[in-house]
């Protein structure tokens, strides 16, 4: 079954060009994965600070190992100190 990922993510202001070229790096690494289908990065128009990820996956278990990989750990280790809160993560399906 495929997986649909949106995920919201604040970035402290004093960070945004920081937490963005994480962001961008997550992008140019992910699209070359298998199990991924689509993997969409975009910045809010009111507020330059949020960005939203809108994902496809093949299945679970293709976002479980993309969810492994070191630039995925890499922002994690943001999330605390340069985020805002944590991220904002659906995962849906079609109906």
């Amino acid at each position: 079954m495929k997986i649909y990922l949106t995920a919201v993510i604040k970035a402290k202001e004093e960070y945004r060009t920081e937490v963005l070229e994480v962001l961008q790096n997550m992008v140019k690494e992910t699209v070359k994965e298998e199990a991924n289908e689509l993997y969409r990065l975009h910045q809010s128009i009111e507020d330059k600070n949020q960005f939203v990820f809108y994902e496809i996956w093949e299945s679970e278990e293709g976002l479980e190992q993309h969810n492994k990989q070191p630039y995925i750990q890499a922002f994690g280790a943001l999330v605390e100190e340069k985020l805002q809160e944590k991220p904002q993560i659906y995962l849906t399906e079609i109906i």
